[in-house]
C-alpha cells in the first residue's frame, strides 16, 4: 500500500518577461515572483491566495503546512502529483501590509495569462481570497459555494477551503477532502 510522504513540487519558472515586474508594488517588500509548482500541464490548476515559504531561514527547502496538507488531501483523493499544477493570485508573498484590492486587481493579470497559455481542464481555488480574486466578487465565499461546479471566466471551476485553515481547524480537513474527491471524480469523467 502506498503511503503519503509531501515533497517539494518543482516551481514553475517565471517567464522573463515577467520576472521584474513592478506594477503592484509587492518588489519593494524584497520577495521574489514565484509563477507555480507542479505540473505545467497538469489538468487541473489550483488557486491560492499567495505563495507561501519554500525555504527555511537557513535556505533549506522544505514543504510549507499549506502544501503538506494539500498534498495530503490530493493523495487521499487518488489524485496524482502530475494531474496538479498550483499557482497564485499574487505571485509574490506579501510580508508587511499593503492595498490588497489594488495589488489582487493588478496581479489577477498574471492568472489570466496562465490560464490562456496553459489550458487546465479544471480549475480549483482554494480560500475565499482566492475565490473573491477569481470569481470577480468580494462577497463570494467558499462555504456557500463549495460542492458544485461554477463557469468562471470560461473554466470550470470548484472551490474548497484553503489547507491552511483546515490544518489550523481540523473540522474543516474533511470538507477539504471531500471537494478534491469532488474534482477527482470530475477528472475521471
Amino acid at each position: 500500500m502506498n503511503s503519503f510522504c509531501p515533497e517539494i513540487w518543482p516551481e514553475d519558472a517565471t517567464p522573463p518577461s515577467e520576472k521584474n515586474c513592478k506594477e503592484c508594488g509587492l518588489y519593494e517588500q524584497g520577495t521574489r515572483m514565484i509563477w507555480g509548482e507542479g505540473n505545467p500541464k497538469a489538468p487541473i490548476m489550483i488557486v491560492l491566495d499567495n505563495p507561501g515559504a519554500r525555504e527555511d531561514r537557513e535556505g533549506t527547502p522544505m514543504v510549507c503546512g499549506t502544501r503538506q496538507t494539500l498534498q495530503q488531501a490530493a493523495f487521499e483523493a487518488g489524485l496524482s502529483k502530475d494531474s496538479l499544477y498550483v499557482t497564485y493570485v499574487l505571485k509574490r508573498k506579501p510580508i508587511r501590509a499593503y492595498d490588497k484590492e489594488t495589488v489582487r486587481h493588478i496581479c489577477i493579470r498574471h492568472l489570466v495569462r496562465q490560464l490562456e497559455e496553459q489550458q487546465p481542464e479544471l480549475v480549483l481555488c482554494l480560500g475565499n481570497v482566492a475565490v473573491q480574486s477569481f470569481f470577480q466578487n468580494p462577497e463570494a465565499e467558499v462555504k456557500q459555494l463549495r460542492g458544485s461546479w461554477h463557469d468562471v471566466r470560461g473554466y470550470r471551476t470548484a472551490v474548497a477551503y484553503h489547507p491552511l485553515a483546515a490544518r489550523r481547524r481540523p473540522n474543516l480537513y474533511p470538507l477539504l477532502a471531500e471537494d478534491l474527491k469532488f474534482v477527482a471524480a470530475e477528472l475521471e469523467k
